[in-house]
């Protein structure tokens, strides 16, 4: 599909009333579910390994999956003032105190929620003396995506940075200078850049990058998620600074991280993304000791 009809299609999306899109999101969630054999196992697997293959939560996650991929098109093209008016950012007031201290925040968003609106919600809502925030992000597999993606992310304040050596610099630079950096930290690194550590009981391969930079630069590592509300009604920020202190070993560390991880992810289990295929073994990784 072309980057024209991909925008139209968006705008058209975008016009629609929130619940409108949850609900339509709902249904191709299922049509999904139904339609690939892969995609279904994969959900269902991941659910068991975390012991949450409960009815009520695997109905719940088939459903907030397909929320998850319509609702981008309305958190990119919809104006600044409405994102905001579909967001409870009471918890964002916490971030003043956390950037007193003059120290950088890291920001780790999981595939949990909404995730896409979180960067773009402190950017807007943020002291503009401190907003700045420099994110990371996978450039999409269909290059037609890649400018609307970049379109709907950028405000003000927000920097997008390749997941490639330009863009690990470019997060260097934010927290060497005091800024904010965000990075997706369940993503599956390639070209061998993670190490294997435990996610719900099951090696995952696991980037090492966040704690590398979270060491490097002394920074606060802030876990953060979008709640999606019922019925359309918005999105609710959650914030939970990491408790444990990262040390600079790698395993140890994204233990650590993935430990973290597990308990957001509890905390909204219908809401993570159980059909991201996180214990695939990339290219270039090597093989688990335990077998993935």
């Amino acid at each position: 599909m072309s980057t024209l009809l991909l925008t139209l299609l968006f705008k058209l999306i975008a016009h629609l009333p929130l619940a409108a899109v949850h609900a339509l999101g709902a249904a191709a969630g299922w049509l999904a579910y139904a339609l690939s054999p892969t995609y279904r196992e994969r959900l269902r697997a991941n659910l068991a390994q975390a012991g949450l293959d409960d009815t009520a939560t695997r109905r719940a996650a088939i459903a907030e999956a397909g929320k998850q991929a319509l609702e981008s098109a309305w958190v990119w093209m919809r104006p600044p003032r409405d994102l905001l008016a579909k967001v409870d950012t009471a918890e964002l007031e916490r971030l003043k105190a956390v950037q007193v201290e003059g120290r950088p925040a890291l920001f780790l968003t999981p595939h949990l929620g909404c995730f896409e609106v979180v960067a773009k919600t402190y950017a807007l809502h943020a002291d503009p003396r401190t907003r700045a925030l420099t994110v990371l992000y996978r450039v999409p597999h269909k290059s037609a995506l890649r400018p609307l993606m970049e379109r709907g992310r950028t405000v003000p304040g927000l920097t997008l940075a390749p997941a490639d050596m330009r863009g690990v610099r470019l997060l260097m630079r934010a927290m060497k200078s005091g800024q904010a950096a965000g990075i997706l930290p369940d993503q599956v690194p390639s070209h061998g850049e993670g190490v294997w550590a435990p996610f719900f009981g099951r090696p995952a391969y696991t980037m090492t990058l966040p704690a590398r930079l979270a060491v490097a630069h002394g920074a606060i590592v802030v876990l953060v998620y979008g709640e999606r509300l019922p019925r359309g009604r918005g999105y609710r920020i959650h914030l939970a600074p990491l408790a444990e202190t990262l040390t600079g070993d790698a395993k140890h560390d994204a233990a650590v991280l993935n430990g973290a991880l597990e308990r957001l992810i509890r905390a909204c289990p219908a809401q993570y993304l159980w059909g991201y295929n996180r214990y695939k073994v990339p290219a270039g990784a090597p093989a688990p000791a335990i077998p993935a």
